[in-house]
């Protein structure tokens, strides 16, 4: 769902130890690829020794590029990361919150569909906040 993420209109910025990341999945045979539409940034400070040792290098230095930048939202799906951005005060939207908000900007027309594709590629989402998430976009 790159491409409908990519026309959602906010600016998608991400520090260079995601970038990283993304490479290294896609030298590993994973059919990923960095979208066009996300800026590449660098953090003004190495990530915090602490974030590093409790979370992934890509969420730790994500948080610290939106505290860095006064930036309020981060997207984070992993639990942990999720907490973590939350402690320290910023707002954390995850993949299923952006399709939904490209539903209410009628850029597709279901979810669901997206979804399912998740799924299939071995995405876990619990089943009844699936359920309650569809029902709120009128899906159910």
């Amino acid at each position: 769902a790159f491409d409908v993420i990519g026309a959602l209109p906010f600016k998608f910025i991400c520090p260079k130890e995601v970038e990283t990341e993304i490479l290294n999945g896609a030298r590993q045979g994973y059919d990923v690829q960095i979208p066009e539409w996300l800026e590449i940034e660098t953090l003004r400070q190495p990530v915090q020794a602490l974030a590093a040792a409790s979370l992934d290098t890509g969420e730790a230095a994500v948080i610290q590029m939106a505290l860095e930048r006064n930036a309020g939202f981060v997207c984070i799906d992993e639990l942990k990361g999720r907490r973590a951005a939350l402690a320290v005060g910023l707002k954390v939207v995850g993949s299923l919150g952006l399709l939904g908000r490209a539903k209410t900007e009628n850029l597709i027309a279901q979810v669901k569909p997206f979804i399912e594709k998740a799924k299939h590629g071995g995405i876990y989402y619990d089943e009844i906040l699936i359920e309650k998430f569809l029902q709120s976009l009128g899906e159910k």
